[in-house]
């Protein structure tokens, strides 16, 4: 009985870490190096050609997606830091998105683990989609 205790309490310790841990933007704020689209275990690399405003145009598609929140950096600054949380239990994962020029450069990765199974693609794949909807 006294393991299954401990055990629950590990639990939910490991549970808090991950919700209440601090994020720090000054090593997740960081401006998103992407030669091409690619995707890795744990995030998604993305550069889009042609996109004039598309920093303004994609930070209002995101604004609309209530698990993100703005971790650093603005819109007026040319880059900015997202941090999305998982709704069970919280995981975050930070997407970096710069505008350079006309091309705006997009690194989304997870926190914690080394696999993300795809979320952050799938995530980043679709503000891109409402990106081209808008």
């Amino acid at each position: 009985m006294k393991f299954l205790a401990v055990l629950i309490v590990l639990c939910v310790a490991l549970i808090a870490y991950i919700r209440l841990s601090p994020n720090s933007p000054e090593k997740w704020h960081v401006a998103p190096e992407v030669d091409r689209d690619k995707a890795y275990s744990n995030g998604v690399l993305r550069r889009i050609e042609n996109a004039p405003n598309g920093l303004e145009k994609l930070h209002e598609v995101i604004g609309k997606d209530v698990s993100t929140q703005v971790l650093a950096g603005d819109v007026a600054s040319g880059m900015v830091t997202y941090v999305s949380r998982t709704k069970l239990m919280g995981y975050p994962d930070f997407t970096t998105i710069k505008q350079d020029g006309d091309t705006l450069l997009i690194h989304g990765r997870s926190r914690f683990g080394r696999r993300d199974f795809g979320v952050n693609a799938q995530r980043v794949d679709g503000w891109i989609a409402a990106l081209s909807t808008n």
